[in-house]
C-alpha cells in the first residue's frame, strides 16, 4: 500500500474517525485526547498498514485499564481520587504515539512503502538501494519497538499492580515496596511486559502478511515476535528505573494507598521512595523510556535479531 495513496487515505480516514468517535463516546479519551488520537491515527495508517498497531495498543490497553479497576482503586490512591476514571488525555495519547508517527512519516518520505526488515549483512553488496533498505529497516525496528514498549508498560502497570506478591524496588531488589509504587517490579509485571511486546510482534506480522510484504516467512515471524517481546521487556525496565529515581510516589499509612500525583495525596502521606527526585511526571517517564527503547531497537536490537 503506497503511503498516502487513495487506498491509504481512505483507510486512514475511516480508522482515525472510528477511533476518535468511539473513544469520545465511551469516554476512554478526553475531547482533546480524541482529537490527538484522530491525528496520529490518520498519519500512522496513512503511511502503511503497520499503523493499525495503534488500534491494537488502544483496545488492549483500554481493556487492561478497566480490568478490576475497583480493586486497583483500593491500591492506587490516584485512581481512587479520580473516582475510578479511565479517561486518558492528550498528553497520554501523544506519549504513546508521537514518536512512532514521526518515524512513520520519515519512512514514507525517504523509503516509500513498508518493507520487511533486512540489515546490511544480509543485503546483496551490489544492491543499488542498500541505503534505503538500511534506513527502512532501522525505522521499522524503531516503530515496532515504540509500540511494543507502550503496550508492555501499560500491561505491566495495569496487570502487575494486581500481583499477589509485594513488588521489589528495581534499584534495590532486596527492598519491598507497596503495590503501585513507581519503580516497583514483580514477576507478574515482567510477564505482562513480555506479553505486551509479543502481542505487538504478532500484530506486526499479521499486518505485514495482509499487506503482501515480501520476505515474510516462519523464521522472520519468529524473529519479529522475539524482537518485539525483548523491546517490551527492555522498555519496561527503563520505565521502572526512571520511576524509581526521578518520579516520586506517596504513601498514606492510614489507608495503605499509594499516590502517583502530589496534588492527589492527602496531607498525611509520606514519601515511599524518599531518595527519588520529583523530576518527571508519569507521561514524561513513559516518553523517555519509549524514546530510549526506540533508539535501542533501531540501532542495536534490530541488527541482533534480524
Amino acid at each position: 500500500m503506497d503511503p498516502f495513496g487513495v487506498k491509504a487515505n481512505l483507510l486512514a480516514m475511516a480508522t482515525s474517525s472510528f477511533l476518535a468517535f468511539r473513544a469520545h463516546k465511551r469516554k476512554s479519551l478526553t475531547p482533546g485526547g480524541s482529537i490527538a488520537a484522530f491525528a496520529v491515527a490518520f498519519f500512522l495508517v496513512g503511511t502503511g498498514l503497520r499503523g493499525m498497531n495503534l488500534l491494537t495498543f488502544y483496545f488492549i490497553s483500554i481493556k487492561a485499564t478497566k480490568y478490576k479497576k475497583e480493586i486497583k482503586a483500593t491500591i492506587d490512591g490516584t485512581i481512587a481520587s479520580h473516582e475510578g476514571s479511565t479517561t486518558r488525555g492528550t498528553s497520554q495519547v501523544l506519549a504513546c504515539s508521537l514518536l512512532a508517527t514521526i518515524l512513520s512519516l520519515v519512512h514514507a518520505i525517504y523509503c516509500g512503502a513498508e518493507r520487511s526488515v533486512v540489515f546490511p549483512q544480509k543485503i546483496d553488496a551490489d544492491s543499488s538501494d542498500i541505503d534505503v533498505v538500511m534506513l527502512s529497516s532501522q525505522l521499522t525496528c524503531g516503530i515496532v519497538a515504540h509500540h511494543a514498549t507502550c503496550l508492555a508498560d501499560t500491561l505491566a502497570s495495569e496487570m502487575g499492580i494486581l500481583s499477589k506478591s509485594s513488588p521489589r524496588l528495581i534499584t534495590q531488589p532486596w527492598k519491598r515496596v507497596p503495590s503501585g509504587t513507581n519503580g516497583g517490579v514483580t514477576l507478574t509485571g515482567f510477564f505482562w511486559s513480555a506479553m505486551g511486546g509479543a502481542i505487538i510482534g504478532i500484530s506486526t506480522i499479521l499486518l505485514d502478511y495482509i499487506s503482501g510484504i515480501e520476505g515474510i516467512d516462519v523464521v522472520y515471524a519468529f524473529r519479529m515476535i522475539l524482537f518485539s517481546l525483548t523491546c517490551g521487556l527492555v522498555g519496561s525496565i527503563f520505565d521502572s528505573l526512571l520511576g524509581a529515581t526521578v518520579q516520586q510516589s506517596y504513601f498514606d499509612p492510614d489507608t495503605k494507598m499509594v499516590y502517583q500525583e502530589e496534588d492527589c495525596r492527602p496531607k498525611s502521606t509520606k514519601l515511599v521512595v524518599s531518595h527519588s527526585m520529583n523530576f518527571l511526571t508519569n507521561e514524561l517517564v513513559n516518553l523517555v523510556s519509549v524514546f530510549i527503547t526506540t533508539l535501542l531497537g533501531a540501532t542495536i536490537l534490530g541488527p541482533i535479531f534480524f
